[in-house]
């Protein structure tokens, strides 16, 4: 039987209290492949997103994927976002929220959007980065 996963169910509801707060929604999303993002705006392998119902058309948070479409320097552009590519869910004004620990499928996807490589003849491979949060420490990370 399938596992659902409680990633999704927590985004949606930070995401509400957010909106019921009046609070701006931010989500922090580590890129890999399936994220469709614009490449421009991507730092660290990371992009951090608005997710508020005035800066986005469409909004859908679903089970597998965030969609909608934003304006970027005066273009449309449609996202998607896989749900396992969120570490983190967050209001912009006081930076509280929920963090998530990006999984090593995603964080080798981010140093390598092509795919996971083969493995090199490397004692000890490098670990990549952690997972910086884009505000203070008032978020708590969830496994």
């Amino acid at each position: 039987m399938y596992d659902a996963s409680t990633k999704p169910y927590l985004i949606r509801a930070i995401y509400e209290w957010c909106v019921d707060q009046g609070f701006t929604p931010y989500v922090a999303v580590q890129v890999d492949g399936q994220t469709k993002v614009p490449t421009e705006f991507i730092k660290d392998g990371q992009i951090v997103l608005n997710i508020s119902y005035t800066a986005t058309r469409h909004l859908k948070i679903g089970n597998d994927f965030i969609n909608f479409s934003a304006r970027f320097n005066g273009s449309s552009r449609e996202l998607e976002v896989p749900i396992q590519a969120v570490i983190g869910v967050f209001a912009k004004e006081n930076g509280q929220g929920l963090f998530f620990q990006a999984t090593e499928e995603i964080t080798a996807s981010a140093v390598n959007p092509n795919g996971p490589s083969a493995p090199q003849d490397e004692e000890e491979p490098p670990s990549p980065p952690p997972a910086k949060p884009p505000r203070g420490g008032h978020l708590k990370v969830v496994k």
